[in-house]
């Protein structure tokens, strides 16, 4: 299975039709971590409820919860600032989304740093937020205990950024797509799920 965006190449250590074949997804323009040639699944294919976000600060907005927005959809944007595919493809296509969408649509903007720690602060991100012309919630993803990949981040098993997660009116994690999405894909996804 390959998700919209990335590329995915057999790994060459078992036969190339045996059932064990594992894969790897690699993404065209997006920010991994810890590795591209993971051998985990980005994600589970079971419905699973979507944990809180853990913010240490948000821009735009009070603090939200997702418990609160239940009843509604849900996009999470997980994005860096001096993240390529984020800047070109990823935050102009939240920002899409909540223009085109309006209230039908909770889009939530996730600044999660898991590199460049020192160079992507609060004001930073505030300024980015200015000039990008955001106005959706934007929460600070909180840094992970004992490790940089931020708490947010880790529970959701996101392996980099940009990052669109999709959760339906009853908290249900239902798309979860690293690096660059078509527009038409994301928006026919958004749709579907409004229309549920």
């Amino acid at each position: 299975m390959s998700l919209p965006g990335s590329w995915i190449f057999p790994v060459r250590s078992v036969k190339r039709n045996s059932p064990r074949l594992r894969r790897s997804v690699i993404s065209r323009s997006g920010v991994g971590f810890p590795n591209h040639f993971s051998m985990k699944p980005a994600f589970s294919m079971t419905p699973t409820m979507a944990p809180e976000i853990a913010a240490i600060r948000w821009f735009n907005s009070e603090p939200l919860t997702l418990s609160a927005l239940r009843g509604r959809v849900v996009l999470l944007h997980a994005f860096q600032m001096l993240c390529p595919g984020c800047v070109s493809h990823g935050t102009p296509q939240a920002k899409k989304a909540h223009e085109i969408f309006g209230s039908q649509l909770a889009v939530i903007g996730l600044h999660t740093v898991f590199e460049h720690h020192a160079a992507m602060t609060p004001v930073s991100l505030e300024a980015f937020i200015h000039e990008y012309r955001l106005t959706f919630p934007v929460a600070v993803d909180a840094p992970g205990d004992g490790t940089p990949i931020p708490q947010t981040m880790q529970a959701y098993g996101m392996r980099g950024t940009p990052t669109h997660i999709l959760i339906d009116r009853a908290g249900t994690i239902r798309h979860h797509g690293f690096g660059a999405e078509e527009d038409m894909a994301l928006g026919a996804r958004i749709a579907a799920l409004l229309a549920e």
